[in-house]
């Protein structure tokens, strides 16, 4: 059996950097690729022969793209690479596939994220409340998607990723169904994969503070117990009110998107076990922050 599907998602207007990740792609050793890129919007050309591609005429979002090209793949494991990140470690997946043959629960893992060019690893990018030294393993409630690796059969189970948030929080929603699962979700500070250190709301600039509001109301509703909701919600409007003192006009775009979140239909509902609740918090994070 291969050992990875890998999925590569692109938008074509980055050729530099896309080559770069098939590159670091094609570097790993010791272990099966079958590799995908999905140009989301885009034909993808000029690409390795051992490259399958999947062209969506219409841009479907990170989520939608990520879940295209599960479809195009074989393997035990999903390594889901976005274009603009790239591996050094020729070894980084092989040593991935040794943390899920040994560790039978694993779910998902995510790696320590490093941009050799800033002098310092973003702090946004370590899963946990605590965040300390970028490079010490941890439990993880939460996910950076562009370089994350899961076990298939969890994958599945879980549905993938939630098509209608198109992009923004999908990492959340795709941690907590992996714990409610029974699965370990697990940030990796031993495994590490390089990514330029830059804003998301670089991607969809005009819809940045909509989108996380929406998103952030709808994966309440979609996955937790009611009760939880307006905790979550509730904890997560009050840091955005206090991050956006000096930026009004964002603020008022932000609380457009949360009221849509209430407003509108949120898409497929699995809501979480309480045990779900009770074994986050056990490990280290309720899902009410």
């Amino acid at each position: 059996m291969t050992d990875f599907g890998v999925v590569l998602l692109t938008m074509g207007n980055r050729p530099t950097e896309l080559n770069r990740a098939l590159d670091s792609l094609a570097a790993q050793q010791d272990v099966t690729l079958d590799i995908v890129c999905v140009g989301n919007g885009w034909q993808p050309t000029g690409l390795p022969g051992y490259v399958k591609t999947e062209y969506l005429p219409e841009n479907l979002g990170v989520c939608g793209g990520r879940n295209a090209g599960v479809a195009r793949v074989n393997g035990e494991l999903l390594f889901f690479l976005d274009d603009d990140a790239w591996l050094s470690d020729p070894h980084f997946l092989a040593r991935a596939l040794a943390h899920f043959r040994a560790w039978p629960d694993l779910g998902i893992v995510q790696p320590h994220v490093h941009d050799p060019d800033a002098p310092v690893d973003a702090r946004r990018w370590i899963p946990r409340l605590r965040k300390g030294d970028p490079a010490r393993s941890s439990y993880a409630f939460t996910l950076w998607e562009g370089a994350i690796v899961a076990r298939r059969s969890v994958f599945d189970a879980i549905g993938g990723f939630g098509n209608e948030l198109f992009f923004y929080h999908e990492g959340i929603e795709l941690a907590w169904r992996c714990w409610d699962q029974g699965s370990i979700v697990w940030y990796a500070g031993d495994l590490v994969a390089h990514h330029p250190n830059t804003e998301a709301k670089r991607h969809v600039d005009n819809e940045f503070h909509r989108l996380i509001a929406r998103n952030r109301v709808w994966i309440a509703r979609r996955n937790l117990p009611p009760a939880l909701v307006p905790l979550y919600v509730g904890s997560w409007t009050l840091v955005q009110v206090l991050r956006s003192r000096s930026d009004r006009q964002g603020l008022a775009v932000w609380i457009q998107g949360w009221q849509d979140g209430w407003r509108s239909d949120p898409g497929t509902k699995r809501q979480l076990r309480w045990r779900t609740v009770w074994e986050m918090t056990r490990r280290g994070r309720a899902p009410i922050i």
